[in-house]
């Protein structure tokens, strides 16, 4: 039998652009999930420290004072915020998906838009950054890589995960599909504006969510759990004290919502969207078998002599050294030289 176990989707807002804060924000909801029986909790995309909503709003050379915010309260996957998180899943026996800035130990003007998957012992089981980012977010993070495209085999089943935009990839997701995923774990932002709303044809984030989340749970027959951040009233004032023109943009421009799929692509239970919660899901991994005897795209639904998929998960740096070690023989002669 596969496993059966009770998830937790966030839907929540970050104390905006205050990463010390926002973590102190996700443990207490990760304490209240893990309280009411959840074994994984899963937050939405960079909810440490915000996402930059900004760059839909504003020309970029208005946006400096606000790139340079964000870079700062970005987060080293080594520091105190993230030790933070692992500790708490470990003390809690949780498994933890967060969103993340993520900073570069290289470049203080780095940073990417990252997930990490946390086990139950704190450690970290998948550090994924967004392969491409979308649209304006071109502004504000560097292109990720193959690295973390990863399906994680954990005592709760092969849990994916991929960020926002990243569920519109066929081959990224097929890539997870392939490694045998059973729960789809997608990420968002709380909004997302593409157009002034009052000209209309604005981009409706909850629908296009709807969209691909159940499209890929459909395709894989795996469980989905989409979770989407909110914006409050206190980001939501900070933005419009900055330019009162980005209350009508804001105000009129659809919200994401937070929901779980079954391996139909069927909604599981509610969805929400204007209010914060925490929204819970009884998962039962066996019901992801019926469905693969009639699409598995990954077994006998597929024709591999057509179709080669290769995926590079090279992590990538910014330098590479090399050079001759340094012999014992070597090293004296430099000392004598000295000497």
């Amino acid at each position: 039998m596969l496993p059966r176990f009770k998830a937790a989707a966030v839907h929540a807002a970050p104390v905006f652009l205050d990463r010390s804060a926002t973590t102190k924000k996700a443990i207490s909801l990760i304490r209240e999930a893990a309280a009411a029986g959840a074994e994984i909790v899963a937050f939405s995309e960079t909810f440490i420290p915000a996402f930059p909503v900004w760059a839909a709003l504003w020309a970029p050379i208005d946006n400096h004072d606000l790139f340079v915010r964000m870079a700062d309260q970005s987060v080293l996957v080594d520091g105190p915020e993230i030790k933070a998180i692992r500790d708490e899943a470990r003390s809690l026996g949780i498994v933890i998906s967060i969103g993340i800035s993520e900073k570069s130990p290289a470049s203080v003007g780095a940073i990417w838009n990252t997930n990490l998957l946390i086990g139950e012992d704190g450690e970290i089981l998948n550090h994924h950054r967004k392969l491409v980012p979308t649209f304006y977010e071109k502004l504000i993070w560097a292109s990720g890589d193959g690295a973390g495209l990863r399906v994680v085999d954990t005592r709760l089943g092969k849990i994916g995960q991929l960020i926002c935009g990243e569920n519109t990839n066929p081959l990224a997701r097929y890539s997870l599909m392939a490694q045998g995923e059973q729960l789809h774990i997608s990420s968002w932002p709380p909004v997302w504006p593409t157009r002034r709303p009052a000209g209309g044809g604005n981009y409706h984030i909850a629908a296009a969510t709807r969209i691909r989340a159940s499209a890929h749970c459909f395709e894989a027959k795996v469980f989905g759990l989409v979770t989407a951040g909110v914006l409050d009233k206190a980001a939501r004032d900070m933005l419009v004290a900055r330019d009162a023109s980005a209350a009508a943009v804001l105000d009129a421009t659809p919200r994401a919502e937070t929901f779980f799929l079954d391996p139909t692509g069927e909604q599981i239970g509610e969805a929400l969207r204007d209010e914060e919660g925490i929204l819970y899901a009884e998962i039962d991994l066996n019901r992801c078998v019926e469905p693969k005897q009639f699409h598995d795209v990954v077994g006998y639904y597929n024709r591999f002599d057509i179709f080669d998929l290769s995926v590079n998960r090279r992590r990538l740096n910014p330098v590479s050294f090399t050079g001759e070690a340094t012999t014992p023989d070597t090293a004296n002669d430099h000392i004598d030289a000295g000497s």
